[in-house]
């Protein structure tokens, strides 16, 4: 019995990699598509969520578990609040790009989620997901609308800078409360 060769595309960590495999007797080769690494605008996306991520992190490790239920007022969110509210964001927008939301995220999340090692957990899940949602899009979609909270529209490059926005946001509303605790950003330390 003879035999041919299938090429299957993988994708890993951003790059395309073939790998050659044996099959049965076909009479047809199949050849999947890859989608291929970012390039322009998401690379740059990339590398800032990397950052802003890296920084969010960070912070959310140095801030001790008993300070995850400081607020500054009534009313206003708690240090694990704003932590989860983050997670719930990068959850959101992916998915108006086509990127599953994360399991297990909903609003009432801000309020069930109160430990400390959970919520930096999902916040290193959440810095996944918002990169993975460069990685579903091509430069030409960047100006391709889409439909986001009700009937709004955006564009697909709209829906990631807002994703940064709101991380950088909500990095220093953190900043600012860390700050109010006595604790200093990790990566200010030496400044």
């Amino acid at each position: 019995m003879k035999s041919r060769r299938v090429l299957f595309g993988a994708l890993l960590a951003g790059s395309a990699a073939i790998v050659s495999a044996q099959a049965p007797t076909t009479t047809s080769t199949q050849v999947i598509a890859v989608r291929p690494a970012p390039t322009g605008f998401r690379v740059d996306y990339i590398a800032e969520i990397d950052d802003v991520g890296k920084k969010l992190i960070d912070l959310a490790q140095a801030m001790p578990a008993d300070k995850y239920s400081w607020r500054p007022a009534p009313g206003v969110r708690s240090v694990g609040e704003v932590y989860v509210h983050v997670v719930a964001g990068n959850s959101t927008l992916p998915s108006f790009l086509g990127v599953p939301r994360m399991e297990g995220i909903t609003r009432e999340s801000e309020k069930s989620v109160t430990d400390k090692a959970k919520i930096v957990a999902l916040l290193k899940k959440s810095v996944d997901n918002a990169k993975a949602a460069a990685n579903g899009v091509t430069d030409s979609d960047l100006n391709k609308k889409v439909k986001t909270f009700g009937d709004r529209e955006m564009t697909e490059r709209q829906v990631l800078l807002r994703m940064l926005n709101h991380m950088h946001e909500h990095l220093g509303q953190s900043i600012a409360y860390a700050r109010m605790n006595g604790i200093t950003p990790p990566w200010s330390q030496n400044e």
